[in-house]
C-alpha cells in the first residue's frame, strides 16, 4: 500500500520549482477589464475543495492514464496547458486554505487529484515524461495525424503569409477576451521537426463559437467551433512550454512562414477536415464583429459576474477530461459552490500586484512526514 504522505510530497517536490519558475515568467497584470487575480484566487480555492472528490468520478469512469492516450489528437483540450492546470491550480487552492483553515488540507487529497495528473500526463505524452518542462517539446499527435496536416499544407507567398499573421493575431486576440484574459483558447503542439529541416507547429484554436461559457451566446455566428492550424517553418528553434505557447528564436516566427494549412475538427468523430485558405478573410471578419460584441458584453457586467465567469473559465479546465470519460454531463460546474461565503467575498475581492515569486522556501510546501 502507498504511503500517501511520501506520494504526495514526492509529486509536490516535481511540481513546485516548474511552478515557481513559470510563474517568474508570468507575473501577476490586472486586467482594467477584468478582475484576473480574483477569479483566479476563487477558482484555485474550490479546486481545492472539489477536484478531488472530482478525479474520483472521471477516473471511475474512464482511467486517467486512458484519458491522456484519448486526448492525442487534435481539437481536444485535455492539451498541455490543462493537464499542468489540473494539479498546479488544486496546490495553489491549497497555498490559499493554508492561510484560512490549514487543518482543512491532508495528504490523501492531494494525492488523489496529483496522481491523476500524473497518470493523465503520461498518457498523453506517451515519451515517458510528464510535461513539456521536462523537454521543451509536447508532441502528442502520431506519425499519421502529423502526415494528414503536412499533406494538405499549402507554400506561401508574401501575401499569404501577412494573410495568415492577420488572422492568427485576431483569433488570438479574440480567444483571449473569450476566455477571461486568459490565454488558454489556443495551444501549441511541437515542436515537430521534419526531414527537410524545417519545423512544425501545430496550433489548436478552441471554442471559438457558442459554448458552455455562457457569455458566449453573442459570438454564435463565428462559423467553427474549434479550428487546428499547421505551421511551417523555416530556420526558426521552438521550445513549447507548459502554457501551451511556443518559444521561438527569432521572436518573429510567422516571418518564417513557409507553408500553412487549416482544419477543423467540427466533424463526426473529430476527424480533422480541410478549411480553404480562401476562407481566412471571412473566417476572421466573422471573429471581429463577434469580438466587438463579446467586449460589449462583458464591460457590461458587474465585477462580481465578471469574477463568476473568469471563475467558472478556471475551474472547468478538468471539464474535458470528464467529456472524454462521458461524465461530463453529470457533474455540477457552477462556481463558487463549496467556498463558505465569507471566503468567497474575501477571495473574490483582491487585486492583482506585479510582484515575482518570494525566494523563502518551496514554492508548495511538503507535508511533514508522520515518523513510525
Amino acid at each position: 500500500m502507498r504511503d500517501a504522505t511520501a506520494e504526495a510530497n514526492r509529486l509536490i517536490a516535481y511540481h513546485a520549482p516548474i511552478a515557481a519558475a513559470l510563474t517568474e515568467e508570468r507575473t501577476s497584470l490586472e486586467s482594467r477589464l477584468i478582475p484576473v487575480t480574483a477569479y483566479i484566487v476563487v477558482a484555485c480555492g474550490e479546486a481545492f475543495f472539489r477536484y478531488p472528490e472530482l478525479v474520483g468520478t472521471i477516473d471511475a469512469a474512464l482511467p486517467a492514464e486512458e484519458i491522456g492516450r484519448r486526448a492525442r489528437r487534435p481539437g481536444v483540450q485535455v492539451n498541455t496547458v490543462y493537464l499542468w492546470s489540473v494539479a498546479n491550480f488544486w496546490l495553489i487552492g491549497r497555498k490559499l486554505v493554508h492561510q484560512l483553515a490549514p487543518e482543512r488540507d491532508e495528504p490523501g487529497a492531494a494525492l488523489a487529484v496529483l496522481d491523476f495528473w500524473e497518470r493523465a500526463a503520461l498518457g498523453f505524452r506517451g515519451d515517458g515524461t510528464r510535461q513539456a518542462w521536462d523537454d521543451g517539446t509536447a508532441r502528442p499527435y502520431d506519425d499519421d495525424v502529423v502526415a494528414a496536416i503536412l499533406d494538405a499544407a499549402e507554400p506561401v507567398d508574401a501575401a499569404t503569409r501577412a494573410r495568415v499573421k492577420r488572422f492568427n493575431a485576431t483569433l488570438v486576440a479574440y480567444l483571449f477576451l473569450l476566455y477571461f484574459d486568459t490565454r488558454v483558447g489556443t495551444g501549441d503542439t511541437g515542436p515537430y521537426p521534419l526531414p527537410d529541416g524545417r519545423t512544425l507547429i501545430v496550433r489548436d484554436y478552441y471554442r471559438l463559437s457558442e459554448s458552455d461559457f455562457w457569455w458566449s451566446s453573442v459570438v454564435g455566428d463565428v462559423p467553427y467551433r474549434n479550428l487546428t492550424a499547421a505551421l511551417v517553418l523555416d530556420d526558426v528553434e521552438v521550445r513549447v512550454t507548459d502554457f501551451g505557447t511556443s518559444v521561438t528564436d527569432p521572436e518573429d516566427y510567422l516571418d518564417r512562414l513557409v507553408a500553412f494549412s487549416l482544419f477543423t475538427t467540427d466533424t463526426p468523430g473529430g476527424a480533422l477536415r480541410p478549411v480553404p485558405l480562401d476562407d481566412l478573410d471571412a473566417i476572421q471578419a466573422e471573429v471581429r464583429t463577434a469580438q466587438a460584441s463579446l467586449y460589449r458584453a462583458i464591460a457590461a457586467m458587474e465585477r462580481d459576474e465578471k469574477v463568476r465567469c473568469g471563475a467558472y473559465v478556471y475551474f472547468t479546465f478538468l471539464k474535458p477530461f470528464a467529456d472524454l470519460a462521458g461524465v461530463g454531463d453529470e457533474i455540477d460546474w457552477s462556481v463558487p459552490r463549496a467556498l463558505p461565503p465569507d471566503w468567497y467575498a474575501f477571495l473574490s475581492a483582491m487585486e492583482g500586484t506585479n510582484a515575482g515569486v518570494a525566494d523563502d522556501g518551496p514554492y508548495y510546501a511538503p507535508y511533514p512526514e508522520v515518523g513510525p
